[in-house]
């Protein structure tokens, strides 16, 4: 059985004497299968070594840029192709790079001929739910077309995309909401103590973690403002931040420097009650980089938090925490 390649590496020559007489000195070589590449980096060079070696790899497996026949076209240059082009126009590229990395892992070393309703619907069932597996097949779908617009491929590839899900089927009522509100301000943390004469007692302390989910929601209940947007709204305008204005009371929801999405995210004036909290939040100095902050610093998700909150108001009213009840951007209060 033939041994398996270990890839490309770096592999150190040492210089080379003819009766004490250096003839060829030390030098840095590129392994790759039975082929040696020089770099033309020699002792004390090491990091540049490491330079010609990336721009190796790089240059090797890189995708091709040319027309080919669906069924020699690896998937995985597909995706790297779209990566490369069109990565800059996601407004979250964080979610965007896990989209792609799970794409690359599952259809990886197939090609695009592979591609069919079977295969679509066996990565469906391995990601496990039916809406993730929806918005990454859409990304798919788009890498796929963009290739096929670059003049690529010209073969028929389609991707079938998994039903929609339900449309929400119960909101809050008013009522619900306020006591929602209500139990995650006065929500108390409670503790286990370890020593003393309470000893394995269960006491309540003067922390309340989740009145940051309190502002979170009643923003999002006035505005019906995305998560993404109230996390990053700030009564200061900078980059990265969706400026409030408290003087004109207008939420400029599109975050200063990030590009407009489909979602379009369009400033939207503030309720005189809700403008009346955020101003007095800024004054007293709960808000101090953003009107959402946790122990000082802003929130990426609320998720955690609302779940436990979304438990006290189980408590509370068992009939609004149905399966499809919506506890993401909610509508707006009128």
């Amino acid at each position: 059985m033939p041994r398996q390649s270990r890839g490309p590496r770096l592999w150190w020559r040492r210089e080379r004497r003819n009766h004490g007489k250096v003839i060829a000195k030390g030098t840095w070589i590129i392994v790759d299968g039975r082929e040696h590449i020089a770099t033309g980096c020699f002792a004390g060079e090491d990091r540049k070594a490491q330079e010609r070696l990336a721009a190796y790899i790089g240059e090797k497996y890189a995708p091709v840029r040319r027309l080919k026949d669906i069924e020699e076209i690896d998937i995985a240059d597909v995706l790297s192709i779209y990566d490369d082009d069109r990565r800059e126009t996601y407004a979250n590229k964080v979610k965007f790079d896990e989209r792609i990395a799970r794409l690359n892992k599952w259809w990886g070393g197939k090609t695009l001929s592979e591609v069919n309703g079977a295969n679509c619907r066996a990565y469906t069932k391995s990601r496990g739910s039916n809406g993730g597996a929806r918005r990454d097949l859409e990304d798919f779908r788009a890498a796929i077309n963009h290739h096929a617009k670059e003049g690529f491929h010209r073969g028929v590839v389609r991707v079938v995309l998994p039903e929609k899900g339900l449309p929400r089927e119960r909101w809050l009522t008013r009522n619900e909401a306020a006591k929602f509100l209500w139990a995650c301000w006065r929500y108390r943390e409670t503790q286990t103590v370890h020593v003393g004469p309470l000893k394995g007692q269960r006491i309540e302390t003067g922390k309340r973690p989740l009145r940051h989910v309190a502002r979170f929601a009643l923003i999002g209940l006035y505005t019906g403002t995305r998560a993404g947007a109230i996390a990053t709204a700030s009564p200061f305008r900078a980059e990265g931040k969706s400026f409030v204005d408290l003087e004109s009371g207008i939420f400029n929801r599109l975050a200063i420097g990030k590009r407009a999405s489909t979602k379009r995210q369009t400033p939207v004036p503030l309720p005189d009650r809700l403008l009346a909290h955020l101003r007095r939040w800024a004054r007293l100095g709960v808000a101090k980089s953003y009107f959402v902050e946790w122990n000082g610093r802003p929130v990426g998700s609320v998720k955690r938090a609302l779940h436990l909150g979304s438990e006290l108001l189980d408590l509370m009213c068992p009939a609004a925490m149905s399966r499809h009840t919506h506890f993401g951007t909610p509508r707006r209060l009128g």
